[in-house]
C-alpha cells in the first residue's frame, strides 16, 4: 500500500509550503525484491533528492526508539526545537521539516530485510550497495526530481555513503557522509586487530535485529502508517534467522582484513561524485579515521574535510550543521553560485583546554605547515622528551593491566597539537603476543584531564590507538611514518621476551594546549573505560580472544639507545 497526505510547513518565518508525503512507496530492484520508502517533498516540483538507505526503520520515530538520547539533545540543545515540529524525525537522518521548504525531496528507504522491505538483511553487504545504487537511480528518474540525488546521513547512513559513491549511479551527484567509517576490518570490528566485541554485538542485536523485517507485531509500531514499522508479517523465529545474515558472528569468522571485510569497506579511489567528509574529533574508536581517510584518498576533485566536536548525534541537527549542509547542497544540486566552490577544502573546529572551539579554514590534511616531532620514552624517568634517552630503561608492566604512564614536561607556550599521530615502539612479551591499548591525555597545569564531549564517551581523552603485537607487519605501500597502516593478513607471534620493533597507528586529534600544561602517553593492555559501559561503549576482546596464556603475561616497554620508542606529535606552529 502507498499512503499520502498533504501538509503545510512553515519554517523559519518563511511562507507555509505544501509539503507532500507519501508512505511506503515501493522501489523495485534487479533481482524482484521491492524496497520501501517513505518520500518527502514540496508540492512544487521537480527539485533535488536528499536519500538514505538503511536498517534502521523508516517508520520509527526518533523520539520513540531513541528516547534518552533525545531527551539529552533536547535538553542540552533547546534550539533543535526551533523552526521545526520534528515530528518527522528518524534516527540520524535529516529533518524534512527542515529540508523540504528549501526546495528539497527527502527519501528515506529500508534496506532490504529491515523495516518494510523484504529480502535478506545482509549489512554493508554487496547486494545492499547496490540496491542503494538502484533506489538513486529511480529517485533520480521520479517526475518530481530534478535529476540530482544527494545522500546525507550520520554514521550507516554515511558509511553506506562512502560505499555506493564507489559505483557512481549516474544520477548521484554529491554526498555529505557525516561520521562515517569506511575500512570495516579497522574502524569498526577490529582496532589493531584486536577484535572489537562489546559495541558490534550490542549495535547488531539492538539497533538491527530489532528492526528486521517480518518481526510484524513484535516489534515497533509506525505511528504514521499505523502499522507494524517492520512488515505486516509475525515470522516465526526459525524463518527470521534464515533471512539474516549474523553480522557479529561473521565478524567472529574473519579475524583477519580478508575479503568479507573489504567487499563492506570503500574503495575511495573510484569515487568521484564532489563530497563534503564531516569528521568528529571525538570519534575515537568508530568514525574519525574513516572521514579523514575519504578525505585524502577519494578520487573526487571536488572534496572537503570538515571537523567539529560533540556528541555523535548533536552536531549533526543544530544550526552550523545545516547551513553548511545546505551551502554544499545547494551549489552542487541547485548550481547556485553561493561561493561554495572558492572555500578553502577544509574547516577545523579548533579545541581550547577551556572545552571551546574556533572555526578555522585550512587548504590541506595533515596540514602543510605542520611539525613532526618525536618525543622519546624515558623509561628511568616515566617521561617522554625531545632528545633521545642516553640510557636503556626498559620498563615492564603486566600485559592485562592498566600500564605505565609517561610525561612531557610542561610546554613553555601554548602550543597547537593538530592531525594523526604514531608510536614507535620497541616491546617484549613475556607470551607470544601483546595487546598494547595507547592513550594520549592533556593535562592541564593542576594535572586534571582535559576531556571533552566524544561522540560516544562523555570525557573522551585526546587521541587513542590500539594493536595486537601478532598484526605488526605493515602495508609498507600504503604506510607513512605518521599513519601506520598494518596488513592485518595474518598472525606472527613473538618470540617471549625479545624485542620487537612495533608501530601503533594513534588517530588523529586537535587541541591548543596551554602554557604550563603537558602531555601524558599512557601504554596499557586493557580498555581505559570510565564509568559502567552502555550500549554506545567500545569494549575490546571477548571470551577465547584474550587468553590468559597468550595476553596475561608481561609486556616490557624499551627506552634508550638500545631499543629505542617515541611518540611521533604534529606540532602546528
Amino acid at each position: 500500500m502507498v499512503s499520502m497526505g498533504i501538509h503545510s510547513l512553515n519554517s523559519h518565518g518563511r511562507p507555509a509550503v505544501p509539503m507532500v508525503i507519501e508512505r511506503d512507496v515501493p522501489i523495485p530492484t534487479s533481482d524482484g525484491v521491492v524496497l520501501r520508502a517513505d518520500v518527502f517533498r514540496p508540492a512544487a516540483v521537480p527539485v533535488p533528492v536528499i536519500m538514505t538507505l538503511g536498517p534502521y526503520g523508516k517508520g520509527v520515530r526518533y523520539q520513540d526508539k531513541y528516547a534518552e538520547e533525545w531527551a539529552w539533545l533536547v535538553e542540552r540543545h533547546p534550539e533543535v526545537l526551533e523552526g521545526s515540529t520534528c515530528r518527522y524525525l528518524t534516527w540520524e537522518t535529516v529533518d524534512p521539516e527542515r529540508w523540504v521548504p528549501r526546495g528539497y525531496a527527502v527519501v528515506r528507504v529500508d534496506s532490504r530485510g529491515a523495516g518494510r522491505s523484504s529480502g535478506i538483511l545482509d549489512c554493508y553487504s554487496a547486494r545492499e550497495v547496490q540496491d542503494y545504487a538502484e533506489a538513486i537511480e529511480w529517485a533520480g528518474t521520479r517526475p518530481w526530481c530534478s535529476g540530482r540525488v544527494g545522500l546525507c546521513g550520520i554514521s550507516y547512513y554515511a558509511i553506506n555513503q562512502w560505499l555506493v559513491a564507489s559505483l557512481n549511479p549516474p544520477h548521484l551527484a554529491a554526498i555529505i557522509p557525516w561520521e562515517g567509517s569506511g575500512d570495516l576490518y579497522r574502524e569498526r570490528t577490529y582496532h589493531g586487530g584486536i577484535l572489537l566485541s562489546g559495541f558490534t554485538e550490542a549495535w547488531f542485536t539492538d539497533q538491527v535485529l530489532s528492526l528486521q523485517h517480518g518481526l510484524g507485531a513484535r516489534g515497533p509500531w509506525d505511528p504514521w502508517l499505523n502499522e507494524p514499522a517492520t512488515g505486516p508479517e509475525s515470522l516465526p523465529p526459525e524463518e527470521l534467522a534464515a533471512n539474516r545474515v549474523d553480522f557479529h558472528d561473521e565478524v567472529l569468522r574473519h579475524p583477519f582484513d580478508d575479503e568479507w571485510h573489504r567487499s563492506r569497506s570503500a574503495d575511495y579511489g573510484r569515487i568521484r561524485v564532489p563530497l563534503l567528509s564531516a569528521a568528529n574529533w571525538g570519534g575515537i574508536g568508530r568514525h574519525a579515521r574513516g572521514n579523514i581517510e575519504g578525505f585524502t584518498a577519494s578520487g573526487s576533485e571536488h572534496k572537503w574535510l570538515e571537523v567539529h566536536t560533540g556528541r555523535h548525534d548533536e552536531a549533526f541537527y543544530l544550526g552550523y550543521a545545516l547551513e553548511l549542509q545546505l551551502r554544499f547542497f545547494d551549489f552542487f544540486l541547485k548550481g547556485q553560485p553561493n561561493g561554495w566552490d572558492s572555500e578553502p577544502k577544509v574547516f577545523l573546529n579548533v579545541r581550547h583546554a577551556d572545552g571551546s572551539t574556533v572555526l578555522r579554514r585550512e587548504h590541506e590534511w595533515p596540514l602543510a605547515r605542520t611539525r613532526w616531532v618525536r618525543y622519546h620514552v624515558h623509561g628511568a624517568e616515566l617521561a617522554i622528551r625531545q632528545e633521545p634517552a642516553e640510557q636503556d630503561a626498559p620498563i615492564a608492566f603486566g600485559a592485562r593491566g592498566d600500564g605505565v604512564a609517561f610525561r612531557t614536561d610542561p610546554f613553555p607556550v601554548a602550543t597547537e597539537i593538530t592531525g594523526p599521530l604514531a608510536l614507535h615502539l620497541e616491546v617484549a612479551s613475556s607470551t607470544a603476543d601483546a595487546d598494547l591499548f595507547v592513550v594520549v591525555r592533556g593535562r592541564r597545569p593542576d594535572g586534571s584531564e582535559i576531556t571533552f564531549q566524544g561522540a560516544n564517551d562523555p570525557e573522551a581523552p585526546l587521541a587513542q590507538g590500539w594493536l595486537r603485537a601478532s598484526h605488526r607487519r605493515l602495508d609498507s605501500t600504503r604506510s607513512r611514518e605518521d599513519r601506520p597502516y598494518h596488513a592485518h593478513q595474518c598472525e606472527e607471534p613473538l618470540v617471549p621476551t625479545v624485542m620487537h620493533a612495533v608501530e601503533v597507528e594513534v588517530w588523529p586529534t586537535c587541541i591548543i594546549m596551554p602554557v604550563g600544561s603537558w602531555l601524558e602517553l599512557v601504554v596499557s593492555g586493557r580498555d581505559a573505560l570510565r564509568g559502567t559501559p552502555n550500549r554506545w561503549t567500545f569494549v575490546h576482546g571477548d571470551v577465547g580472544s584474550r587468553a590468559a596464556e597468550r595476553y596475561a603475561g608481561t609486556t616490557t616497554i624499551g627506552s634508550g639507545p638500545a631499543h629505542p620508542s617515541w611518540l611521533l606529535v604534529p606540532i602546528v606552529p
